[in-house]
């Protein structure tokens, strides 16, 4: 079933001979056997694809009452319990939960914010807008408001509205066009007009802004990367320089993130649940090719390395292979 959710680089892939009623048993019988029986969980909710898992919440429901993710809170603990419920969530109640803890308590949680609203597309952005409302009964566009402010506020706003344009179509004049606003709006004045950067960079297609950068090389010898480090700063740089990677290569954004969140003391295992749920059904073949490409080891080898436990089973069977 195409949706809207899924790609052609994932790692996981509808299972043959699928039947629900007899995943929702067995899932029943490991919970509620003497002691979980942790392998039979993770043998199931790693190979299905979430449009699956749904079908089996479903029947769980039907047939024993529950909601399979409160007996999973209730059964499991740590990160291997996270990871097993955002497996059993839809995406874009998982992306809205991702956004609300990353705005939820001390300080806000900027990397993942702005990580979110750059790698999901538009249409994906209207679902989580809606689930976002449907759980917390607030817009997500009040709650970034109040947890935001200046220029990064409006960008992150204009990108939560998912507007981006999702043509692949290029238009090279229109690239030429915008690449000449975006020099005259930061190098080639007294300071900066961020509201031309928010505009192109938040609106225009990645296809397009790819063109764009190019075109602005040509125009002012300098990489727009440059530009933006040079011309802004705070987390309105941090949201545009990531704004600029994803266009050039999402699958790349996206192995830094998780490199980051797997070396040095201590594992960010909020940003590595995420993007390996997130992108197990969309690109995460490709985040693989990236990370041993830039890094020079496999991310299959990361995870095994830096976590333990069914949490690590649980994170190589999304993983789905070395490289």
């Amino acid at each position: 079933m195409a949706s809207i959710w899924g790609g052609h680089r994932g790692t996981m892939h509808d299972y043959p001979g699928f039947s629900p009623s007899v995943d929702a048993e067995a899932i029943r019988k490991a919970i509620r056997g003497i002691g979980t029986e942790e392998k039979t969980l993770i043998s199931i909710l790693t190979e299905r694809t979430n449009a699956q898992r749904q079908l089996i919440v479903r029947e769980y429901q039907a047939a024993y009452g529950k909601e399979l993710k409160d007996d999973l809170k209730g059964d499991l603990s740590g990160h291997f319990k996270q990871l097993m419920v955002a497996l059993v969530t839809p995406p874009a109640v998982f992306d809205a939960k991702q956004l609300k803890k990353s705005m939820k308590g001390v300080g806000t949680s900027e990397q993942a914010l702005i990580e979110v609203l750059t790698t999901r597309t538009s249409r994906q952005m209207k679902e989580i807008a809606q689930a976002y409302y449907t759980v917390y009964k607030k817009s997500l566009g009040d709650d970034i408001s109040s947890e935001t402010s200046g220029d990064f506020r409006k960008a992150l706003l204009t990108l939560a509205d998912g507007r981006r344009d999702e043509s692949l179509k290029v238009d090279e004049h229109l690239a030429k066009k915008d690449a000449q606003i975006l020099y005259n709006a930061g190098e080639n004045r007294w300071g900066t007009d961020e509201d031309k950067f928010t505009e192109i960079l938040c609106l225009r297609s990645y296809p397009h802004l790819k063109l764009t950068f190019d075109e602005y090389r040509n125009i002012s010898q300098k990489d727009i990367e440059d530009s933006i480090k040079g011309e802004l700063s705070g987390h309105f740089e941090d949201l545009l320089l990531a704004i600029v990677h994803c266009a050039r290569n999402m699958p790349a954004f996206l192995a830094a993130r998780l490199h980051q969140a797997l070396k040095g003391a201590g594992t960010d295992e909020f940003t590595l649940n995420r993007i390996m749920v997130s992108r197990s059904e969309i690109d995460l073949l490709d985040i693989r090719a990236e990370f041993k490409k830039h890094y020079g080891y496999s991310l299959y080898s990361a995870i095994k390395s830096d976590t333990s436990g069914d949490y690590e089973l649980t994170l190589l069977k999304i993983c789905g292979g070395d490289d």
